[in-house]
């Protein structure tokens, strides 16, 4: 994606990158549209990078992407719409998704609905652990019939590149 210049249209939330702290980003300020992806967006505001929610995408413009599943006739969790919903999750500071990247170790769905996501961060230490772990949740949540949605962080074993898929390195030019 080409980063262009934006006018933010309404005082606008959002979380700096990499530590996650929340800030406002106020009505007129000229931000750098740095990455639109999977619904948000990441922008350098007063040489800071900062995360915008999806929420929020009329501030800077743009309409809200919402991701629409179709329900099962059965009534059940279709497993392919969950794993869809974690691969429109990005992080703010890479161009690939969560599951591309290798951050989702494992996923399981129970009868009764609850989903169940096993993830880790590039980094222990990054502070939008919390914000992709709340993006996993509200994305798997607009899946039909999900119940209930648990996330465990986890840091074992320790993320590696070698956990990317070959379409991410190349995405990144690190194959």
């Amino acid at each position: 994606m080409e980063k262009r210049l934006v006018p933010v249209r309404r005082n606008c939330p959002a979380r700096l990158v990499p530590t996650g702290d929340p800030i406002t980003i106020r009505e007129g300020t000229f931000v750098t549209l740095t990455q639109n992806l999977g619904g948000t967006y990441t922008v350098v505001v007063n040489g800071n990078m900062a995360r915008v929610d999806g929420a929020d995408a009329d501030a800077l413009g743009f309409e809200p992407e919402v991701p629409s599943f179709e329900p099962r006739p059965d009534g059940k969790v279709d497993a392919h719409q969950v794993h869809e919903a974690l691969a429109s999750v990005y992080d703010p500071e890479i161009p690939v998704n969560i599951v591309d990247l290798g951050l989702i170790y494992d996923c399981q769905v129970t009868d009764d609905g609850r989903v169940q996501v096993k993830m880790t961060l590039t980094a222990p230490g990054c502070g939008m652990g919390p914000v992709l772990v709340d993006d996993v949740k509200a994305r798997v949540s607009q899946v039909p019939n999900v119940s209930a949605v648990d996330v465990d962080l986890v840091f074992d074993p320790p993320w590696s590149r070698d956990m990317m898929t070959e379409e991410a390195q190349l995405e990144l030019g690190i194959y």
